[in-house]
């Protein structure tokens, strides 16, 4: 949630070093972005689960009028990344879907895909199938009737 002091423009500490008014306003980027870093916890879980389930009508037209649309260049990219993570995924279980692992294994390979490097590596794989899944879009849209 952004609260008052979000929404300052105004630089009130003069005299400050621009490195500490460079972090600060990081942090509040980063804050004000809603940036998960940890993994939910049980109860967080269970609460996303009621809010969803108390929301669901809503969720549903908004998923309707949303595929209606022609996706973005922003949606598609997510789509691409998810794609490629999936395929990352894949290639690291050797072919064993997400669904059968065991929670233990899919937070330590889900540790594993979260960092740097492997990042990058999924970046680079989303990128070589964003036309892919662009295609997929156009053929969505268009009812899949060409070839």
């Amino acid at each position: 949630m952004l609260k008052f002091k979000d929404m300052i423009v105004v630089d009130y500490a003069p005299g400050e070093p621009e490195e500490i008014k460079y972090r600060r306003h990081r942090k509040r980027r980063v804050a004000a972005e809603g940036v998960e870093t940890e993994a939910l916890s049980m109860a967080q879980r269970l609460k996303k689960a009621r809010d969803f389930k108390r929301n669901r009508a809503k969720i549903a037209l908004g998923r309707k009028r949303a595929s209606r649309r022609l996706a973005s260049k922003e949606v598609l990219m997510k789509r691409a990344r998810r794609a490629a993570r999936n395929k990352v995924l894949l290639k690291i279980t050797k072919d064993i879907p997400r669904s059968e692992l065991t929670v233990a294994r899919k937070q330590e390979i889900e540790k594993r895909l979260d960092k740097p490097a492997m990042k990058t590596r999924i970046d680079r794989l989303a990128r070589k199938m964003f036309p892919k899944i662009r295609k997929a879009e156009m053929e969505r849209k268009r009812g899949g009737l060409s070839k």
